[in-house]
């Protein structure tokens, strides 16, 4: 339901889009990424166009979101076709915009795609790469989308909390997955962010194992990685627990990944680059000689896709922006053993960041 507040925040982000299109010499910016749209009409269907430009926005959908679209979308005008979508937009284009230059993301439109939108333009409009623009406003949250994210990153611990009295030898990952899933579904989510990811014993060293019908066993380490989806924002968490007794080699490991993702936590402040929150994390484990073990980045945002900018990865010079929402997930995972792994998302300020996902790590054995 639209309410002044929140058209006021969307015609703001339009607003900041034409200022960012005329630092580029953009006359149009044509967008067809279901999570740009979003953020910047209000509208949150699967399928569109849109086109903003000096004049009036429009947005084009087909029949099936007819009333959503009108219901939502804030500051453009609305057009529904049953034709190809791009060739609407391409149309439209060529009537109102000859000579413009027209923006476009080659990272989300396919090549059949950009071809209907040349031809159909005939050369009157100046077609040029804009990939990532409307990404870069995305990476600083406002105070509502904060909002948003917090309260599905405390869904997300609650959906967990509820869960974990169930993992016991002999019960499932799928099952527990399911459960998951459905408390958060239960705790109002829009559903989860992701394929929940339930993985033990020897497949906790797979970083992105789907949850399989193995049941779990003592002796055995459990990664449980989740987030609800909750107001078109996302939460990502994970944890790491033990069935039964660890030996002296996985308690070191445990100990070993929380400290790692405690010092990337630290290092992840407004001003500070990317690349430095990684460098932190890996640079603990390589003191304990793991970090070989560690085979993926350390982070990415979140916000209304669960991957976003800005990446925490080894050499990413770009400075994180005040309020911008990362993860910090650094993992240690050995072949035939298993996998530890701990993730929270967090809120970048110019102080301590703020951990949106407090789940407790300090009871992760399960007797």
């Amino acid at each position: 339901m639209k309410g002044r507040a929140n058209d006021q925040r969307i015609l703001l982000r339009q607003e900041r889009l034409l200022q960012a299109m005329v630092q580029k010499r953009l006359n149009f910016l044509v967008a067809a990424k279901p999570a740009n749209i979003f953020y910047l009409t209000g509208f949150r269907g699967s399928a569109g166009v849109v086109a903003i430009g000096e004049g009036e926005g429009t947005l084009w959908v087909d029949p099936r979101y007819d009333l959503q679209a009108r219901e939502e979308a804030v500051g453009l005008r609305v057009v529904v076709k049953r034709s190809h979508l791009l060739d609407a937009a391409a149309e439209h284009l060529a009537r109102h915009g000859r000579g413009a230059r027209a923006g476009y993301d080659e990272s989300s439109l396919t090549c059949e795609g950009f071809a209907r939108l040349k031809a159909l333009t005939k050369g009157k409009v100046r077609w040029t790469e804009a990939a990532g623009m409307v990404e870069a406003l995305r990476e600083t949250k406002d105070e509502e989308e904060i909002a948003s994210i917090r309260a599905a990153s405390a869904l997300t611990v609650e959906a967990l909390s509820q869960t974990l009295p169930l993992v016991r030898p002999g019960v499932s990952e799928l099952g527990l997955a399911a459960e998951i899933e459905y408390r958060m579904k239960r705790g109002g989510a829009d559903g989860p962010a992701f394929e929940t990811i339930v993985a033990s014993g020897p497949r906790s060293a797979w970083p992105h194992a789907r949850p399989s019908s193995k049941p779990l066993q003592a002796g055995e380490l459990v990664i449980f990685d989740l987030g609800a989806i909750l107001g078109g924002y996302a939460a990502d968490m994970t944890r790491t627990v033990f069935l039964g007794s660890p030996s002296r080699r996985i308690r070191q490991l445990y100990a070993a990944a929380e400290e790692a993702q405690a010092e990337g936590v630290a290092a992840a402040r407004a001003g500070e680059r990317a690349g430095a929150v990684d460098a932190a994390a890996r640079g603990s484990l390589k003191r304990r000689g793991l970090d070989k073990f560690f085979t993926h980045s350390t982070g990415h945002g979140v916000g209304i896709e669960i991957h976003e900018q800005p990446r925490l990865a080894k050499g990413v010079a770009a400075r994180l922006p005040y309020h911008s929402v990362v993860t910090v997930e650094p993992g240690v995972y050995i072949e035939g053993l298993g996998g530890v792994r701990i993730e929270d998302t967090v809120l970048v300020s110019e102080g301590f960041p703020e951990i949106l996902t407090p789940a407790g790590k300090d009871e992760w054995i399960i007797d």
